[in-house]
């Protein structure tokens, strides 16, 4: 790992490592305990512990809101804070709103607890027409989500102030491609906290007598998601860009200024694509659902094209150093680090969510799948393997640099992020298949006494199995990042247990060809086209089929 990002780390003033340092220690928090709602939600769905309805809509609940919500966010806050103050090396500008921020998230974090477990469980979108009845439960719930909004709103700013500063104090007409990424995610972040209030307050309003019933809450939500679902997204690929950087010293072959394109792409194509969540709304026109599913195509474009940077950076430098096969430059990069293993783990679970994902986004499949398990089997591809996985690898390079603690057992957590790929291959496996055949994802138990295809409990077994194994290796893998949260008195940054290739250092030789990529590139799009065909082949030989009524 370089040591000048490390230091850089260490070097930032005592209050500022403070205040990241705890902002990330509430995100691991909610990151546990929505694994256990999780791993509790997988055993009641599999058949292996029993659980009244209610019970298991509240693990459901507390699974979506705890991880969704809070872990997501909480985490792409601390790490946006981290990595804009080190772009300063003076430490973050306007730390009061960094830690306002921090604070209404923290409380916005109680109050949807709170309201989970007042009365009926709200599942993570807390529908007005859900809880008409119980205005109170309403009325917590949504305050939870409106100070996560305000918190999104403030944090965020202080990265702004600190990003804007950097340029002011050194003089420059411009960011590096990483600043100007930090940039567009500070300014993504707020817009998802505004996205929040306006999904929320109506409900508020309502609830307090100086509103109406917020009819329109679900079109809100759908706009509120599609930021919250693809957001991530754009934080996961800049953290792969540093860590890759941080891991083995290779900087972009293609250079900082066509970075910056690519990142800036996500404000291009992110935000017309959110109609594919609206498929399911009744009498939608039939030519506003094909737009949808063209427009859908584009948002895997700059996710994609920064992966191929980043493959192609890597792959030249190893050759260049000696590598040698089409798959030689890969065992030169430095597997025994957590970082790179959770970031390789990252990188073949996005695979296999962008290939499921070109499936659910069509207009025709989209009603089929929608509301079976397809949709949680393809999903916890891009939460878990992808963003949580790439989260916890930017908190084991970023919390040890704080805190001057190292890792807990790092042999060990290496191991964790290929234990956790196997649970996600056995859960998400399963569920796309379940999700084929038709089994309902908002339904605890699918044997509907004894009439549901015997195979259906099958899928949800080995569902179970995964998700459980799964929630472990993540549940050890948090453990060990979370061991470096607490400061050790009189330290400095802890050296690396294990020399780290600095590629960057390697000459480029000319002619050196990269051929990973656009090979893996061609594989996801060739399963594309036989995942969607193997769908509607065999959708159409289902004996009934049930079409779902709000989306996501």
């Amino acid at each position: 790992m370089s040591q000048a990002l490390t230091t850089r780390f260490a070097a930032l003033p005592p209050r500022d490592r403070a205040l990241l340092l705890t902002i990330a220690a509430v995100a691991l928090a909610a990151l546990g305990l929505g694994i256990l709602g999780g791993v509790l939600t997988a055993l009641a769905r599999a058949g292996f512990i029993e659980a009244a309805p209610d019970s298991g809509y509240r693990f459901l609940t507390l699974h979506g809101v705890s991880v969704f919500f809070y872990w997501l966010y909480l985490a792409q806050v601390a790490l946006l804070l981290g990595f804009a103050a080190i772009e300063d090396r003076a430490g973050l500008a306007w730390r009061n709103s960094a830690a306002a921020g921090g604070l209404l998230m923290l409380l916005g974090f109680g109050f949807s607890l709170t309201g989970a477990y007042m009365g009926t469980p709200p599942l993570y979108d807390g529908a007005p027409a859900l809880l008409g009845e119980e205005p109170g439960t309403l009325l917590v719930f949504n305050l939870g989500y409106i100070l996560l909004g305000f918190g999104l709103m403030l944090a965020p700013a202080a990265a702004v102030a600190t990003l804007l500063r950097s340029l002011r104090k050194g003089g420059r007409d411009r960011l590096s491609a990483v600043g100007f990424a930090l940039l567009a995610w500070a300014g993504f972040l707020m817009v998802t906290g505004f996205a929040a209030l306006h999904a929320f307050l109506p409900g508020a309003f309502w609830v307090l007598g100086i509103g109406a019933f917020p009819a329109a809450q679900a079109t809100n939500w759908h706009i509120l998601f599609h930021n919250l679902h693809y957001l991530p997204l754009m934080a996961t690929v800049l953290m792969w860009y540093v860590l890759m950087q941080a891991l083995t010293g290779v900087q972009s072959v293609f250079g900082a200024r066509f970075s910056k394109i690519v990142f800036a792409m996500y404000l291009v194509f992110v935000p017309p694509t959110s109609l594919y969540h609206m498929f399911l709304e009744p009498g939608l026109p039939e030519a506003v659902k094909v737009t949808g599913s063209l427009l859908s195509l584009f948002v895997s474009v700059p996710t994609l094209t920064a992966f191929l940077i980043i493959v192609a950076s890597l792959e030249v430098h190893a050759r260049s150093k000696g590598a040698r096969g089409l798959f030689g430059w890969i065992r030169m990069l430095p597997w025994r680090q957590p970082a790179m293993a959770a970031a390789g783990v990252a990188v073949i679970s996005m695979a296999f969510g962008i290939v499921l994902a070109f499936v659910l986004i069509q207009e025709k499949l989209a009603p089929l799948l929608s509301d079976t398990f397809f949709v949680p089997g393809y999903f916890h591809f891009f939460t878990v393997g992808t963003v949580s996985m790439t989260l916890l690898a930017a908190f084991s390079v970023m919390l040890p640099a704080l805190s001057g603690r190292a890792l807990a057992r790092p042999g060990l957590m290496r191991l964790m992020p290929w234990l956790a790929l196997a649970g996600l291959m056995l859960f998400g496996g399963a569920g796309v298949a379940a999700g084929y055949l038709g089994v309902p994802r908002r339904v605890i138990e699918v044997s509907y006494g004894g009439e549901a295809p015997v195979l259906w409990q099958t899928l949800m077994a080995i569902m179970g199995v995964g998700g459980s194994l799964m929630a472990l290796a993540l549940l050890v893998f948090t453990a060990g990042v979370a061991a470096a949260i607490v400061p050790k008195r009189g330290a400095t940054a802890p050296q690396l247990a294990l020399p780290v290739p600095e590629w960057g250092a390697v000459p480029l030789r000319a002619g050196v060809a990269a051929w990973t990529g656009p090979v893996a590139m061609l594989v996801i799009v060739l399963a594309m086209y036989g995942f969607t065909t193997l769908g509607f082949e065999l959708m159409q030989s289902l004996p009934v089929t049930a079409v779902g009524g709000s989306g996501h």
